[in-house]
């Protein structure tokens, strides 16, 4: 029997039509074949070759339809020769590959049986090693469901080999097969027992709230508490109408900044899976399907967009820019050196600019210079961290993005400058006449003047330190000397009102 990790590439392609038509010798013992997305592996190779191909163009999107409209075997080979995934860094099933490993060191025959096109499968299958055989998708046949039980049955007969799988669409195989085996959800176990009385699980890979969360970012909600900036820098705490409008902004921003979190984390797997922390993201860990990703990413935004008609225009057109120029930031503007920090920097003032336009309070220039320094302080900060990470642990540049550890020194001195820049903003003001117009108290603002400048370098001096692990506005709500900064502020500034 043909040993796929053995073959030449020249090979591939017609070890893998042979493969799709059941011709191979017979085995002594029961074969044992196994799916391979979602149950080799913790994603769908289909999905992510879709989400590399749209990151390279989003016009792609259009060519994908057209190669739709052709079959589903058409799309996914059409996809497969245009994408060029690393296959060794998949979030492979642990449980699997030992079930895998036992059985072959039994002397059992192990046969991959996938829908995904075959020159992913073939890819995974040399990675992997130890594949009798290899069935696949091959660009005519879908290799999915009924066909893949036809496929099976040809090649080993009915009842005549084991199955490992995970989804409805492997019933028909489930069916067909002697014993089954599941790593889906209850669901899927529950359907399986439904065809085949000889199925147990072998892993439990549910959807959880805590995930979806996760994938979220709840925790970056904190951030676009910036929307309400204007109503507290205006002093309009009591204005019943200004302050529902602002919660409203609130959410509505919310929900769409975490629509957006979701397709970055999905267009984001491979450099994610390649970063110490970001690979325990829910995507790149396969924790949460991509198809669930998707499904979200709709949902949030239509969410976002059901409360933000009842805003102001001038709300809905601030929130659109935001969403554009965070798509931007995702499939561009990030990997361009400067342009991703000014683009971050405009995406955080865009929150305070979100905040007026929803409770109709028209923004100082004041505050807008103040807010674009300070952001564009804290977006070097962002990088500068990445980079020292980086450094610290032996590497040469922050994947997916265009800088190199040696552009720490100047990532510094910008960062640093735009900090005290945004602190010097502050101290005109509090020395122009626009101050005398809203504060009784002003000397009382030193106070504020005073505690900011801290906290612009303690978060610095706590990044040179290597100890800037999380985006800075985050840190910040979890520190608690940057949480003492805050609360300081807050309470000079009630002083001078």
């Amino acid at each position: 029997m043909h040993n796929s990790a053995t073959l030449g590439q020249g090979s591939i392609r017609e070890h893998l039509d042979q493969s799709v038509s059941g011709q191979f010798p017979s085995s002594a013992k029961v074969p044992l074949c196994v799916d391979l997305d979602g149950t080799l592996i913790r994603t769908d190779l289909l999905l992510e070759s879709f989400l590399a191909l749209i990151k390279a163009n989003p016009l792609n999107i259009f060519r994908c339809f057209m190669w739709l409209l052709k079959g589903k075997a058409v799309l996914k080979a059409e996809i497969a020769k245009r994408v060029d995934l690393d296959i060794t860094i998949l979030p492979y099933n642990e449980k699997v590959l030992a079930m895998l490993a036992a059985e072959r060191a039994n002397g059992r025959d192990i046969h991959l049986c996938t829908a995904t096109d075959q020159i992913l499968a073939f890819k995974v299958s040399e990675h992997i090693g130890g594949f009798g055989s290899v069935f696949a998708s091959n660009g005519t046949i879908n290799l999915s469901s009924s066909n893949k039980c036809k496929v099976l049955e040809q090649a080993f007969g009915h009842q005549g080999f084991d199955y490992i799988g995970d989804s409805r669409d492997d019933l028909a195989v489930w069916k067909s097969s002697r014993n089954g085996f599941v790593t889906g959800n209850g669901r899927i176990l529950k359907a399986a027992l439904g065809v085949n009385s000889n199925v147990q699980s072998i892993d439990s890979n549910g959807l959880s709230l805590r995930k979806v969360l996760k994938a979220m970012r709840v925790y970056q909600w904190v951030k676009n508490l910036l929307v309400f900036v204007p109503l507290l820098t205006s002093h309009r705490f009591v204005d019943s109408d200004a302050v529902l409008a602002t919660i409203m902004a609130f959410f509505a921003f919310s929900l769409c900044a975490s629509s957006v979190y979701l397709l970055n984390d999905m267009l984001d797997l491979e450099s994610d899976r390649r970063h110490e922390r970001k690979r325990h993201r829910p995507f790149a860990s396969g924790q949460l399907s991509l198809m669930t990703g998707m499904v979200l990413t709709i949902v949030l935004l239509m969410a976002s967009v059901a409360i933000a008609v009842f805003l102001p225009p001038k709300f809905i057109l601030v929130i659109t820019c935001y969403y554009v120029l965070t798509l931007a930031y995702s499939f561009v503007l990030k990997k361009l050196l400067l342009v991703d920090v000014f683009a971050l920097a405009s995406l955080y003032t865009s929150r305070i600019m979100a905040g007026g336009a929803a409770a109709m309070i028209p923004l100082s220039s004041w505050l807008i210079m103040f807010s674009i320094t300070i952001f564009l302080s804290l977006a070097f900060l962002k990088r500068y961290a990445e980079l020292d990470d980086k450094q610290r642990a032996g590497g040469s540049n922050a994947a997916g993005r265009g800088y190199f550890t040696e552009d720490i020194s100047i990532l510094r001195s910008f960062g640093t400058s735009s900090g005290y820049l945004a602190v010097i903003i502050m101290a005109i003001y509090l020395n122009s006449p626009d101050s005398n117009l809203l504060y009784s108290h002003r000397s009382a603002l030193w106070g504020v003047f005073a505690a900011f400048m801290f906290w612009v370098s303690w978060m610095w001096m706590y990044a040179f330190k290597g100890k800037m692990h999380d985006d800075p506005i985050v840190f910040a709500l979890k520190d608690r000397t940057s949480l003492a900064a805050i609360a300081t502020i807050i309470l000079f500034m009630l002083i001078a009102i």
